[in-house]
């Protein structure tokens, strides 16, 4: 009996303590996190509407080039207002538990003075990737490659660059080692093509079917939406022990690059078949090495 009467006490007198404080400071942990949910969705709205209106369209730039573009600014600059709006509703939290906040952050200055030398390069990623934003250098989408990592750009932050390349491998790149980037679909992208034929074939023929097979690709309705200029012969490009160089160039939408020259390569063969028009390989003879008894 005197167990039961106990836990009947520690019950009442935890019920007597906690009923009042999630009415007081329980209510106000709910109420802080809804409001930082609400202020985080309108500001979210805002965002998208400041950054529409902010990048527009130049006589150079695409349309989905823009909406990357867009894209883009709006996944970062919602991304550092909801990290502002966490740190803000934690504080805000342990205040309402009774934790001073005061000494917590003074703590935190210690400890940031304590691993400044580590913190320097997150600061240097930060920096880094926030002018790699501001200049536009690459965007959500892009194919790029990054001091030798290639891939298609899924995600930006402030710190890092994810990339998938085409083995499906994600490469997490932070910005304060990126020293080079080449965007491969920055607005167009080009066919650059280069097809062997023999020397004993008539030059002057083998640039008309190259022309005309170029014209045919891009007057396609299946191909058509994503050639800018027709792939055409440019120049003899150069003179090989297997057969003369011709150099093809096109140009494409953005990240199509290798579907057209994929189809073009394909024509190719077909047309210089049907026309007799010969595409030389490199032989090699080797000798074969008979064992000999000694």
């Amino acid at each position: 009996m005197d167990t039961k009467f106990k836990i009947e006490g520690y019950w009442n007198e935890w019920g007597s303590k906690l009923l009042p404080w999630l009415l007081t400071h329980g209510l106000r942990i709910l109420l802080i996190i809804g409001a930082a949910y609400v202020l985080y969705y309108i500001a979210r709205r805002v965002i998208e509407k400041i950054v529409k209106v902010s990048v527009t369209a130049d006589y150079h730039q695409s349309e989905i080039a823009e909406r990357k573009r867009e894209e883009t600014l709006i996944q970062i600059f919602t991304w550092s207002l909801r990290v502002m709006l966490l740190l803000i509703v934690i504080m805000a939290i342990l205040n309402e538990m009774g934790l001073s906040v005061g000494p917590l952050l003074a703590g935190a200055g210690i400890l940031g003075l304590a691993v400044g030398f580590g913190g320097q390069y997150l600061i240097r990623d930060f920096f880094t990737g926030f002018f790699m934003i501001i200049e536009n250098q690459y965007r959500i989408g892009d194919a790029v490659s990054l001091d030798q990592t290639s891939g298609v750009v899924e995600n930006i932050s402030l710190r890092m660059t994810t990339l998938r390349d085409l083995d499906g491998t994600v490469h997490f790149v932070p910005h304060g080692d990126i020293k080079r980037v080449a965007n491969l679909s920055m607005d167009f992208a080009r066919i650059n093509l280069n097809v062997r034929v023999a020397y004993q074939t008539h030059l002057e023929k083998a640039i008309e079917v190259i022309n005309t097979t170029g014209m045919e690709l891009a007057e396609d309705p299946l191909w058509k939406a994503f050639i800018i200029k027709p792939p055409q012969f440019l120049r003899v490009e150069d003179f090989l022990d297997s057969g003369v160089v011709m150099k093809i160039l096109g140009e494409t939408v953005a990240l199509k690059q290798w579907e057209v020259t994929g189809e073009l390569r394909k024509r190719i063969k077909v047309s210089f078949e049907r026309e007799g028009i010969e595409m030389p390989t490199l032989q090699r003879f080797m000798n074969p090495v008979k064992d000999m008894d000694v």
